[in-house]
C-alpha cells in the first residue's frame, strides 16, 4: 500500500436527483425521486430531503410514494446525466490519466500517476480544487475521499457525503476502521452481514480478532480471506483505466403481467433487436445469447446458449433468443424479459451462424421495430408521451418541464436553471404550440473550464440511455 493518500475517490451527491433540482427552482430544497414512475417503477435516486423521509434507492416506487406523497416524481432524464457526467470525467482526467469509472457519477483517480499529488498536502489540494471546479462547471456538488488505496478511498467519500472531503492519513487505518460496522466493508452485503451477525462479529475490528481461519470456516476460503485482508486495511489494487465490458444486455418491466405468449415472443424479439444495436454501437460481437425471464411470482429464470462464434447478427440473435424463450414455462404471466449478449469479441464470424433459408431476417434501423412484429403498435399514452420532469417549449411561454399528464391535458411549470420558481399552465396534451425540447445548461461557468471539459452546449436528446444509478 502507498505511502501517501494518493487515491481519490468521487462521488457525485445524490446525482440525477442533483441535476433535476439544479434545473428546476421550484424543486430545490424539496423532495425529489427518480425513477420508473409505473406500478412496477423503482427509486433510481432521491434527493437528501427524500432520503430523511426513508426512500433509498432500489426501493419499489409505491413504497417512496406511501413514504413521501408530497415529493416530485421524475422520469430520468439519461442523455443530460451522460453529458454532465462526460464533463466530470473530463475535469478528472485533467488531474491524471488513471481514472477509473465505476458510474456516471463516480471514479477513481490516480492522483500520483499524474504528477498531481504525492503526499497529503497536496493531496488535499487536489481533492478541494477538483469540488470546487465541479461545481463551477456543473453546479453540483461532490464528495471527495483521500487514502492510500481504494477500498479507504471509497469509504473516506462516503465518509465525506454530502458536500465533504475527508482524507485518510496512512498509519491512522487500522484505528479509523476498527469501530465501523461489517457493511462497511466493500462484498458485505445483507446476507454476509447478517451471517457474522450471528457468529457475535458487529464491527471490522471484530473482524479483524476472529482471524482468518474461522472467517474462511464461516465464509469460505475466497471471501474469507478477502474480508480478513480488508480488515487490516490491505488493498493493493491499482486504478485501472480502462474496464472491460463483459456482457451486453437490455430488458423491460411490464406495468401489467404479460400473459399472451405470442406477445411475450415479440417482445424477446424486440429486445434482441435492442441488444444487438447496443452491441454493434460498442463494436463488439458475442457468442453467448442469455434470456431473462422474471415470472408473475417473482421468480427469475435465466437461459443461456453459446454459439460457436461471435456474433452481432439480429437474426441468429433473435433465434437463439426465441429458442431459449421455448424452454421457459410462461403460464402465469411475465413481468420482466431481458436478452444480452456476453463472450464478447470485437470481431464477428458472420457466415457462420445462418440457420434459415435465405438467411432469416435483417437488421432493423435504429428507433424501428422488427419487421416480425404484425400489426400496429398499441396508441402511446399521453403519459409517455409526455414523461414527468422532461423539457418542453411553448411557442408562447418558452422553455419549461412536465409536471404530469393525463386526462388529454399536461401541465407544464415554465422556469430554467437560471430563473426564479417559475408559473404553472396546463394544456391539451396535442397543443400544436406545445412541443418536445433539449435540456439547458445548468450553469454558465467559467469559459476556461467549460472549454477544458470540451462540453459546451445542450446534450443529445436522442442518446441511448444508460443504466440508473444504484
Amino acid at each position: 500500500m502507498r505511502s501517501a493518500p494518493t487515491i481519490l475517490h468521487l462521488d457525485m451527491d445524490a446525482f440525477y436527483a442533483s441535476v433535476e433540482q439544479a434545473s428546476k427552482p421550484s424543486l430545490r430544497g424539496k423532495a425529489v425521486i427518480v425513477g420508473g414512475l409505473g406500478p412496477r417503477g423503482v427509486v433510481a435516486t432521491a434527493s437528501y430531503e427524500a432520503r430523511v423521509l426513508g426512500v433509498h434507492s432500489a426501493m419499489p416506487m409505491s413504497q417512496a410514494r406511501r413514504l413521501a406523497p408530497n415529493a416530485a416524481y421524475l422520469v430520468p432524464r439519461f442523455a443530460l446525466y451522460r453529458s454532465i457526467s462526460d464533463q466530470v470525467m473530463a475535469l478528472l482526467r485533467a488531474l491524471s490519466p488513471l481514472v477509473e469509472p465505476l458510474s456516471l457519477d463516480e471514479a477513481f483517480v490516480d492522483l500520483e500517476a499524474g504528477g498531481t499529488a504525492w503526499d497529503e498536502r497536496s493531496a488535499r489540494l487536489a481533492g478541494t480544487k477538483l469540488r470546487a471546479d465541479i461545481r463551477a462547471v456543473t453546479g453540483l456538488t461532490g464528495s471527495v475521499g483521500l487514502a492510500a488505496s481504494k477500498m479507504l478511498a471509497k469509504i473516506a467519500s462516503e465518509q465525506a457525503k454530502p458536500d465533504g472531503l475527508v482524507v485518510i492519513e496512512p498509519g491512522t487505518e487500522r484505528a479509523m476502521l476498527e469501530p465501523l460496522p461489517v457493511r462497511t466493508l466493500p462484498g458485505v452485503g445483507p446476507a454476509t452481514g447478517d451471517h457474522l451477525r450471528r457468529a457475535g462479529i458487529h464491527t471490522v475490528g471484530e473482524i479483524a480478532e476472529a482471524g482468518e481461519d474461522e472467517l474462511v470456516r464461516l465464509l469460505g476460503k475466497a471471501h474469507g480471506h478477502a474480508l480478513y485482508a480488508m480488515a487490516l486495511a490491505r488493498d493493493d489494487r491499482p486504478v485501472v483505466a480502462e474496464r472491460e465490458t463483459k456482457s451486453v444486455s437490455v430488458e423491460d418491466t411490464y406495468d401489467v403481467d404479460i400473459h399472451d405468449r405470442v406477445r411475450v415472443g415479440l417482445e424477446v424479439q424486440r429486445l434482441a433487436d435492442r441488444c444487438v444495436r447496443r452491441l454493434r454501437g460498442a463494436g463488439l460481437s458475442g457468442r453467448t445469447i442469455v434470456l431473462k425471464v422474471r415470472r408473475y411470482d417473482f421468480s427469475t429464470l435465466t437461459r443461456s446458449e453459446t454459439l460457436r462464434g461471435p456474433t452481432d447478427d439480429p437474426a441468429v440473435v433473435r433465434e437463439a433468443a426465441a429458442r431459449l424463450l421455448d424452454s421457459v414455462d410462461s403460464t402465469g404471466g411475465v413481468r420482466l424479459l431481458g436478452v444480452g449478449v456476453s463472450g464478447l469479441a470485437d470481431y464477428t464470424q458472420e457466415d457462420l451462424f445462418a440457420q434459415a433459408a435465405g438467411g432469416a431476417g435483417e437488421e432493423t434501423p435504429e428507433g424501428e421495430e422488427p419487421a416480425t412484429a404484425p400489426g400496429p403498435r398499441p396508441e402511446t399514452p399521453a403519459e409517455r408521451r409526455w414523461p414527468a420532469g422532461h423539457d418542453v417549449r411553448h411557442a408562447e411561454h418558452g422553455h419549461g418541464w412536465v409536471q404530469g399528464s393525463g386526462l388529454g391535458r399536461v401541465t407544464v411549470r415554465f422556469e430554467t436553471p437560471g430563473s426564479a420558481p417559475g408559473r404553472v399552465k396546463t394544456f391539451r396534451v396535442d397543443d400544436p404550440a406545445l412541443e418536445h425540447a433539449d435540456p439547458l445548461p445548468l450553469v454558465d461557468g467559467p469559459p476556461d473550464l467549460l472549454e477544458a471539459t470540451g462540453t459546451r452546449g445542450t446534450p443529445d436528446a436522442q442518446s441511448p440511455p444508460r443504466p440508473l444509478e444504484a
